[in-house]
């Protein structure tokens, strides 16, 4: 058995090594286009900051630790082209070499790249100039050398979803001044905006200058540094500094694919069924450039590492003969941004009327442990439930970071997983000492809101029933 994967990073290697691992007999191989296989990219911010150090430690596996399992890989490798008949792969090495790998099964997980936006201006500027990405290695040290070439002072971050937060706090404590924009009303668009504002109040506190609703429209170099220009509410902006970084979203890298004939789907990505096959026969795809079976919505494209991870080890398995499901996404994040935790999972209340449900929104403040042991600090949950049913759709919270925010939408994240009523979560047998938690622990006084104010008749309606039935008794 002869498997081919193409990509290094999560997908890609976690099929590789569940292949190994079913079929220690099969010849695997993972063509890498850099030198960085299986490193951690959601680790980069915290190398930047300073955080984690040396840059090595991002590594997920080393290289000799993947060779170790038995994997072939040909790294700073580009696929260029599938030969779904002859079941053949060819690629190029930096050296300008082709070649053909032939495979029995093959696996894809080319993932996404860097948006630009529209903004004109992005797709001429580079590194060089002083505007960045940062969605590889390569984009990492290309930033961390022009901080220490150019000591820039001030900083744009386009953008402010979960890498842009991340990056505004990494720059800050390098002490560059940040000017964050976001296009939408409020930072990190995925959490509902009163939540969002929480975490935008975070960011001024610690110094860095957020303006929303700007839509940026280009970005120049000149004498003076990086123009950023676009429009602000009714009138145009101009801003200048020394060093730019677009973080403005991903598009699934669907090419070599395509040329290969596979479907697309949702957001442009290729089409896979629930274990991780593409139309092409004897081919696989997973991670950032593939549609997710979403088990609240269906068929969407939410590209996570998480996700990526968990499709990878499908389709590695089922590419040596196994029979694996991808048993669906909800959209499990979280991020920090300095001393503040923001997490989400599930459907927001207008993604729920979306997919034609009846969601109703309740809102709850809770301390994380009981409030006589010093240290106690507030967590602002919001729970959506289906009115009618019951049914837990979602969750939103905002806490202090140490005030294990991420352990508790893992909570709400295992809940939407077994399809639990909102109303159950306060059933569970929760853990419970004061310096961590309280008997009723925030998350089950969060949903013990939403049913009170949702689903428990109110005192007139039970004037009503009782009314009723005394009628019909009579």
């Amino acid at each position: 058995m002869i498997v081919v994967a193409v990509g290094g990073s999560d997908a890609g290697i976690s099929a590789a090594l569940r292949a190994r691992e079913l079929d220690p007999s099969a010849d695997v191989t993972v063509v890498v286009a850099d030198a960085y296989p299986n490193f951690s990219i959601c680790g980069i911010p915290y190398y930047l900051s300073g955080d984690v150090r040396p840059w090595q430690s991002l590594a997920h596996r080393t290289l000799d630790d993947l060779e170790a399992t038995g994997i072939r890989l040909h790294l700073n490798t580009i696929a260029t082209s599938i030969d779904v008949v002859g079941r053949q792969l060819s690629i190029r090495d930096q050296e300008g070499v082709e070649s053909a790998l032939t495979y029995d099964e093959l696996i894809v997980g080319t993932g996404a790249s860097p948006s630009t936006g529209g903004i004109a201006g992005l797709d001429q500027l580079g590194p060089a100039d002083g505007v960045h990405v940062l969605h590889s290695m390569g984009d990492t040290f290309a930033l961390e050398r022009y901080l220490g070439e150019h000591n820039p002072q001030t900083a744009i971050i386009i953008g402010a979803g979960y890498v842009g937060l991340e990056m505004a706090e990494a720059l800050t404590a390098r002490g560059i001044h940040v000017t964050q924009l976001q296009r939408g009303p409020e930072v990190l668009s995925t959490i509902d905006a009163e939540l969002g504002a929480l975490v935008r109040a975070e960011l001024i506190r610690n110094g860095v200058r957020v303006v929303t609703g700007a839509r940026v429209v280009s970005v120049t170099r000149n004498n003076g540094g990086l123009t950023v220009a676009g429009h602000h509410v009714n009138s145009e902006f101009s801003q200048t500094a020394d060093v730019v970084l677009a973080v403005v979203g991903v598009a699934p890298n669907t090419r070599l694919l395509d040329q290969a004939g596979a479907s697309q789907g949702a957001g442009g990505a290729v089409v896979v069924d629930e274990g991780m096959r593409t139309e092409l026969p004897h081919v696989y795809a997973a991670g950032d450039g593939v549609v997710t079976h979403h088990r609240l919505l269906g068929v969407t494209y939410l590209p996570l590492g998480t996700t990526a991870h968990k499709q990878g080890r499908v389709a590695g398995e089922n590419a040596v003969g196994g029979d694996a499901r991808f048993s669906g996404s909800l959209g499990t994040q979280v991020v920090k941004v300095f001393d503040l935790v923001a997490a989400r999972t599930g459907l927001r209340e207008h993604e729920a009327q979306t997919a034609n449900l009846s969601p109703a929104s309740s809102t709850a403040v809770a301390d994380d442990h009981k409030a006589y042991y010093p240290g106690a600090t507030p967590i602002t949950i919001r729970v959506t439930g289906d009115r009618t049913s019951g049914r837990l759709l979602g969750a939103q919270l905002v806490g202090s970071y140490g005030a294990e925010v991420s352990k508790r939408v893992d909570i709400f994240a295992t809940a939407l997983h077994h399809d639990m009523g909102v109303d159950a979560i306060a059933e569970l047998d929760l853990s419970y000492t004061p310096p961590l938690g309280s008997p009723w622990d925030a998350v089950q006084v969060a949903t013990q809101k939403w049913t009170r104010e949702q689903r428990e008749p109110t005192a007139v309606e039970t004037d009503v029933e009782t009314l009723g039935h005394s009628a019909a008794g009579a």
